[in-house]
Parts: C-alpha cells; structure tokens; sequence
C-alpha cells in the first residue's frame, strides 16, 4: 500500500486479526514526526501539550475554506461546523451514556448566533434575535447586516446553499429584513417544515459580510474566489493553518459563545488516505479519532479493545439495488417485485459490511407502515418461488439479461452484494452482468439516467419523511436514482410539505410509505453505519445524519 511518506505492508494473521506485520519504520517515523511537528503553532510559540491537542485523521481533503462553495468536499463542509456559526443549531441527546456518544435531536433547535427566535403563530415568519457579545473573530460585532447579507448569498451566488435552502422555501433575498441591529426576520411564502432545520444546516453559514466585500470584487461580488483560502465566521475555532490536502490547525476562539467552548485548544485535522493506517494511529495513540474505516479493521480493534468504536446507524442514510423505472422491464411494477423477492438480504448485509447496518428489509407490516419516519425497514422479504411466479405474470418465465452497476469508491461493499445478487437472480432466471465504472463515469450515468439497475447509499439532509421523497423518489432529479415518477405521490408531497399539524403530517407519510413498498422503484437493504474510531478517553462525539466528525463536542477525560 503506497502512502506520501513511504510504503507500509499490512498482513492478516488467523483469525482476521489484523496488525502490521512489517513497517519500513523510517515511513512511520516520518508520519508520527509529522503529527508532532503539526502541534507546534509557530517557530515563536511554544508546543502545545498532548491533553490540549485533538489529532483527527481522515481521509477527505479539505480543498477550500469556503464551506458551500460548488466542489467544496465533504471535509470541507464538516470543518464548516467549527469554524463557521449558523443563527440556529440542532441540539444534542445521549446515545450512550456510558461511551459518551451523542445523536442530534432534529426536532430540538437551539440558537447558536441568535441568542433566541419565534415562529409567528400562522408559521409564516421567522424573528431572529441575535447574541448581544456575539463577535466575528476578527473581533468586529455581529450584526443584522452581516445576517441579512449572508442569507442573501445563500440564496443568490452559486453555492451549494441555493438548492439547498430552497429545499425550505428560501429563495429570493426578500424574504429577509432587518428589524434592528440585533434583529432579523425571516418571511416564508408558504408554512414550510425545513425552514428553520435549513438555517440549522451547515448550508446556511453567516460571514462577516464587511471583511467579505472588503476583499471582493465587481466580478465576484459575494466573494467566493477569496473566501477558497480565506475564512470570515464566528465559530468555535479558527484556522490557524490550512495546507490544501494535508492539513488544517484550528486554535480555539476563546471569545465564542455559541454553545459550551470546545473541550480542546488546538485541533490538527489530517489527511491520511489510506483507512488501516488511520485505524493503526489511533490505536498506538498517535491520533485521537478517525472515520471511514474497513469493516475487517473494525473488527480487530473491537475485538482487541485498546480503542473506542463506534458504529451507529445513519438515521437518514440508505443502501439500495435501485432500478430504472423508465427502463424496460424495470418499468414494470412486477418484475422489480420479483427481484426485490429474490435477494438474499441477511447474506448480502452480512458479506458487504459484516452486518454493520441497519436492517431496510424484513418488516412484519403489509399495508400500513408502523411509523411515519423513513428509511424505515420494509415488508421485503426473499421468496424465491413467489419471485418467479411474479416474473412469469410479467411476461418473463425464463427471465431476461440485465446490468447492475457500482462505482469504484463503493467497491469495498457493493462488489460482494453485487455478486450476491448476482447468484440469486440467476436462480430465477435472470442473468445479471456487474458492471464497475469510474466514479465520474457513474456519476454521469446517473445523471443521465443511462443504467438499469444499480447499487447506490446516499442520505437525506433531515430526517424527514415528504424530504427523503422529494429528493429521492420524485421529479427530474439526479437524485431520483429510479426515475420514479408516480401521481399520487407528487400529490401528496406539496400537501404534505404544508402540513402544520403533526397527526396529519404523519399520516400522509405513511401514506408515501406504503405507496414505496407496493411499488418498488428501489429494494432497500441496510442503513449505512457511521464507523468512528477514538481513544478511549474521548468522549463527546455526536453522529450526524452526514459522515462528518464535529470537533467542537470533543472532550479528553
């Protein structure tokens, strides 16, 4: 395995136990020598020590400080959370008392630059009241204006915050006034459920729009091209160093009061590609936390225990073979029943990610979903002489041939479902060749809707029923990987999107629910996990509905 700093082998011993059999130890020195030397602040400061220092090791590249910028990455976006405030934020509960791990409450939001706010009893306007100390860290104070002009670039200049907050009915700078210094309103055209949880998003981060314009310019007036290497927030930390795909240091903003002030001084975020050395750093201690690790390096360091993992389902996430239902035959409702039928769903979970998952499948209800929440698991069940018979009343008893497509950074997992699949579908006739493209090619695919079936995960922003459907499962999307297109549920969902009461919210989603399941344009299969892996004196982690680690809840103890 090729690392920048040298070569590393890695052996299996019986037993899958993994450790490293032998180390060109000059490469190792090297990258422990870049570690400590990423915690001295400068040549005229001096080192901070190990207790205050968090090492977080990941595999993204933070390829801007912009965090919404079009092509920002996700490690972009997550160093967002630490050094960029939002009016509002979601609050926090317990997962595990005992490991100190936390999940975001959705229906919890607190202030985090507004000190309070009010929804309007007709849910139409939103007042924003700000934090009185609330400063930029250039020292400047917060004021509405800085609001004011940052939610108009979230809704104007090409960023992935447009598509994003119109998602909540955000869309055109007149929807937001300044009432006074510390005071900004925000009006909706219609009662919209995701309002606020977008302002809670990392897609609604507020700059200091004085520093912001001071270095734009005519052709780039909401500073896009200067806030790639520049930053202009509130957060919890800022950056002290950012080398494009190596490393950032933060140093803790001590005059933040948006939340409790983060358990740690300093913070050296690194990029390490490879996913079994950033497993082998934590575990010498060499790092505190690390994500995005292998399944079978997930095993061995649970089994030997030296460190924290944790592996909790994404609420919003998803694992699906998917079909193309403007494709033949996936046009037909039967024939993508008969191949939800004939997969092998407990054998698939268990070869593609050892059973780290959340079951999508294998659901007791028929016609009524027991909850209104989704992903939910689904009455999928694998019935291999209900699927032929099925097939047979479509027109195919002797099957058919077809493709079923990954991309390349979904190999790891998907290249033994697909063959799963792949074995199952062939004992009901239908020959099945597996196709692993490029991720650029499978990107392009998508969007042009060319493949008729393939294995795909995403997740949606909230957790929200009308949300997941409008993104996944409706209009001309790229994210509506089936290219589903169904009237009764493109009729629901504006009713729903609507709904202020609670009762008749839930069911309409149910109603969405069941309509999914009675017609298949997907066969769900697992919820992702988010897979952490942390020395066992962290504590203070919270999963996101996204893959990213928020710095700013660490503690050491």
């Amino acid at each position: 395995m090729r690392h920048p700093m040298g070569t590393i082998e890695i052996s299996a011993h019986p037993g899958a136990d993994l450790t490293i059999s032998r180390i060109h130890r000059r490469a190792l020195l090297l990258l422990a020598a870049a570690l400590a030397a990423a915690l001295l602040p400068g040549r005229a400061a001096h080192a901070q020590s190990r207790a205050e220092t968090l090492r977080y090791v990941t595999g993204g590249l933070v390829n801007t400080l912009d965090p919404v910028m079009l092509g920002a990455t996700p490690a972009a976006t997550s160093l967002s959370a630490a050094t960029y405030d939002r009016l509002v934020a979601f609050e926090r509960t317990p997962r595990d008392a005992a490991a100190g791990t936390y999940v975001f409450d959705f229906s919890a939001i607190r202030g985090e630059l507004a000190e309070s706010y009010e929804v309007s009893e007709d849910g139409l306007t939103l007042t924003f009241h700000l934090r009185p100390d609330a400063t930029w860290q250039d020292g400047s104070p917060v004021t509405a204006e800085d609001v004011k002009w940052s939610l108009d670039r979230a809704v104007t200049a090409e960023t992935m915050s447009k598509a994003q907050l119109k998602t909540g009915s955000l869309t055109s700078p007149d929807q937001f006034e300044i009432v006074d210094d510390r005071t900004v309103r925000v009006s909706l055209p219609k009662v919209d459920r995701l309002a606020l949880p977008n302002l809670a998003s990392l897609y609604a981060p507020m700059f200091n729009s004085r520093l912001v314009k001071a270095n734009a310019g005519p052709d780039d007036p909401w500073g896009v091209e200067w806030l790639t290497a520049n930053t202009a927030g509130s957060g919890a930390y800022r950056v002290d160093t950012h080398q494009p795909g190596r490393q950032v240091i933060l140093a803790r903003n001590d005059a933040w009061t948006g939340g409790d002030a983060p358990g740690f001084p300093r913070v050296i975020i690194q990029t390490v590609p490879d996913a079994s050395t950033r497993a082998n750093l934590v575990e010498r201690g060499d790092a505190d936390i690390t994500i995005d690790i292998q399944t079978e390096d997930l095993i061995a360091l649970r089994r030997r225990g030296d460190v924290k993992v944790v592996s909790a389902p994404m609420p919003t996430a998803f694992t699906a073979v998917i079909f193309n239902t403007q494709m033949q035959p996936f046009d037909d409702r039967r024939v993508r029943q008969a191949v939800a039928l004939a997969l092998p769903y407990d054998d698939m979970l268990a070869a593609a990610v050892s059973g780290f998952g959340g079951k999508l499948y294998g659901a007791d209800w028929d016609d009524v979903p027991p909850r209104a929440g989704f992903p939910q698991a689904l009455p999928l069940h694998t019935d291999l002489e209900r699927a032929r018979a099925m097939l047979a009343e479509a027109g195919y008893p002797d099957g058919f041939e077809t493709t079923l497509s990954f991309a390349v950074n979904r190999a790891q997992w998907a290249e033994p479902a697909a063959a799963l699949a792949q074995e199952a579908l062939a004992g009901i006739g239908i020959q099945v060749a597996i196709e692993k493209l490029p991720d650029p090619q499978m990107a392009d695919a998508i969007t042009e809707k060319r493949l008729p079936m393939l294995l795909e995960r995403s997740f949606a922003m909230f957790p929200s029923t009308e949300y997941f459907f409008r993104i996944f499962l409706s209009g001309p999307s790229r994210w509506n990987f089936s290219s589903w297109n169904n009237q009764e549920v493109d009729a629901i969902l504006p009713e729903a999107r609507t709904m202020a009461d609670q009762a008749g919210y839930d069911a309409l989603a149910r109603k969405l629910i069941g309509i999914a399941a009675d017609q298949v344009p997907m066969a769900l299969l697992w919820q992702p996990t988010q897979d952490v892996v942390m020395g066992k004196d962290i504590v203070g982690f919270t999963t996101w509905y996204h893959y990213y680690v928020d710095v700013r809840d660490l503690e050491r103890r």
